[in-house]
């Protein structure tokens, strides 16, 4: 927070003596998580909320803390509505502007995520979805080893497997559900915001998990996800383990050849899941 306060604060100063702040949509962001265990390089919330604050003096309502879906999709929308310019056909996002202004529109009801790999050694896609208050995610590869474990795990913090192994223990199985992940998981986020219980197998929510499940397939075919083919995600494996010596992964030995295959209609069309 210090480093937000002084260093954006040196930019907006900037932008005032310029004399252009009074006509400058500002928007801060941050990356997308803490570089941690279920955090960046994975679907849980600590690898996908970050910070947005906007302004915009004299356009926008000041003193706004909004609670509804957006994502940074919304961004490129927003700018064109804001420059009064031509909007895009079928951009995934939406202006955020309406909800700056605090008029009445209506908003998403779900909130669409993804994660494929990081570099060349974490190769484990993930298809997300929630709600206001529920998340599933689904793992494509379930029961297989997420490689991001094991590469985070033993990264940045000495002593921190003896420091999960002496944690209660649902945040123990936490982990290890991050280690080998089941199909689907599902978490209440008004109850359980850091993601530890996962309910897609208690029946009591088999209401939230088939909504989710139904909306989660559609967003999937409707975007043309290529891994909707099987082929597709095992040959993309296949590329990637191509380039390990040993435990290890070369960089320089990494050929990816997806665009070859990944948007073909054949590998989309009729071998949905």
């Amino acid at each position: 927070m210090s480093r937000l306060d002084s260093k954006i604060g040196d930019l907006l100063d900037a932008l005032k003596k310029s004399g252009k702040a009074e006509n400058t949509l500002v928007v801060y962001i941050g990356d997308h998580g803490a570089d941690m265990l279920r955090g960046k390089r994975t679907s849980y919330e600590g690898g996908v909320r970050i910070p947005m604050i906007i302004q915009w003096p004299g356009e926008l309502q000041p003193e706004q803390v909004r609670n509804e879906l957006v994502s940074t999709l919304d961004l490129m929308p927003t700018f064109l509505q804001a420059a009064n310019a031509t909007s895009v056909a079928k951009l995934p996002g939406r202006s955020l502007l309406p909800l700056l202004r605090n008029e009445q529109t209506d908003w998403r009801t779900y909130l669409f995520t993804e994660f494929h790999l990081h570099s060349a050694h974490n190769y484990y896609p993930q298809r997300t979805i929630r709600n206001e208050r529920f998340k599933l995610i689904h793992n494509l590869m379930p029961e297989t080893t997420n490689p991001g474990y094991a590469f985070t795990l033993n990264r940045f913090f000495k002593g921190l497997p003896e420091t999960i192994e002496g944690a209660p223990n649902y945040i123990r199985a936490a982990y290890r559900r991050m280690q080998a992940p089941p199909e689907f998981e599902l978490y209440d986020l008004e109850a359980d915001p850091y993601e530890f219980r996962n309910l897609s197998e208690d029946t009591n929510y088999a209401e939230q998990l088939s909504e989710l499940q139904t909306q989660l397939s559609q967003w999937r075919r409707e975007s043309n996800d290529p891994l909707l083919n099987q082929e597709n995600l095992l040959r993309l494996k296949g590329e990637i383990d191509a380039c390990f010596e040993g435990d290890s992964a070369q960089k320089s030995r990494l050929q990816l050849n997806y665009l070859d295959y990944f948007f073909e209609e054949s590998n989309i069309g009729e071998k949905h899941e």
